[in-house]
C-alpha cells in the first residue's frame, strides 16, 4: 500500500513513516509544501495522504482538495491544529500532534473505511 506524506517537518514525515510501514504500508512519496503536494502527487495509486494544514509554505488543505478533486483517496490531517479544521473541514479524519500510533492506527481505519464505503 502507497502513502502520500504532506509534512514540512522532516523529522515528523520519517516518524509517521515507519509508524505507517508497521501499519503495513510499503511505499511512500513525501513533499514539504503545497506546490510539491499538488505537483508531486505520483499518478500511481495513492492508498492514504496523510497531510499538515499548515506547511511552510502553503496550505494542506488546499493541497488535499487538489489532490482529491481528481481522484477519491483516504485523507488522515495530522496536525498541531485541529481546531482550524471545524469549519474548513468539519468531516476530515484528524490526530492532533504530537503522534501517538494507537490514535493513528485508529484514524487510518477510519480513513480506509469511510471512503470504501463511500465509494
Amino acid at each position: 500500500m502507497h502513502a502520500f506524506i504532506i509534512e514540512d517537518d522532516y523529522l515528523i514525515g520519517q516518524a509517521l513513516r515507519d509508524m505507517l510501514e508497521r501499519l503495513g504500508f510499503t511505499e511512500f512519496s513525501f513533499a514539504r509544501s503545497e506546490d510539491a503536494a499538488v505537483f508531486g502527487a505520483p499518478e500511481e495509486a495513492i492508498d492514504l495522504i496523510s497531510a499538515d494544514v499548515r506547511l511552510l509554505p502553503g496550505d494542506g488543505v488546499r493541497a488535499v482538495e487538489a489532490i482529491c478533486a481528481r481522484r477519491q483517496i483516504p485523507v488522515i490531517f495530522v496536525t498541531g491544529y485541529a481546531e482550524e479544521l471545524k469549519d474548513r473541514a468539519p468531516d476530515a479524519t484528524v490526530i492532533q500532534k504530537p503522534i501517538k500510533e494507537q490514535e493513528l492506527a485508529a484514524a487510518v481505519r477510519k480513513a480506509l473505511r469511510k471512503t470504501n464505503l463511500s465509494g
